[in-house]
């Protein structure tokens, strides 16, 4: 749900409240909620007699512990560790999961993580797309210029990269 989030809103909005919008909107969409009763602050009638009361303690379980993305493909990488990748210099319209200061740099495959949802299309409803996730290192001179022996590792999907 973050990655529908108007992207005006999104850039002026805390990471808290990114995270109040995904949960608002999940809740109105699986039903939980209505609008009214989010809006509104409360339901209109009790909840059906034997349903389980969601307490503090369920819903921080929850969101510790959520659901993983990873799935069961058998799909072959295309980048092994050690190969140098160039992320893809990208402006999309909405949220994305590619940081726009590591955009058309260069960096290293470190781990191939498996393979996981593509959230950029599932979040929209445009399909699983399911790929594998690399763990990228790329080093403060090709980020910022600047000559430091520091990394910045970056967890990225398939579609993000290319060849360099």
């Amino acid at each position: 749900a973050i990655e529908r989030m108007d992207p005006a809103h999104y850039l002026e909005a805390s990471y808290y409240e990114h995270w109040l919008h995904a949960f608002e909107t999940l809740l109105l969409e699986k039903g939980v909620i209505t609008a009214d009763e989010l809006w509104g602050g409360s339901t209109p009638a009790p909840c059906a007699p034997g349903t389980p009361v969601l307490t503090q303690d369920i819903v921080a379980m929850v969101v510790s512990t959520g659901a993983s993305a990873r799935v069961s493909h058998d799909i072959a990488p295309r980048f092994k560790a050690g190969d140098r990748v160039r992320a893809k210099n990208i402006n999309p319209t909405t949220h994305t999961r590619l940081p726009r200061y590591v955009r058309g740099k260069i960096g290293r495959i470190e781990t191939d993580h498996g393979v996981f949802i593509t959230p950029d299309t599932a979040a929209h409803g445009l399909g699983e797309h399911p790929q594998h996730v690399y763990s990228v290192s790329f080093t403060a001179l090709e980020l910022w210029g600047t000559p430091r022996p520091d990394n910045v590792y970056i967890d990225l999907w398939d579609d993000y990269l290319e060849e360099a």
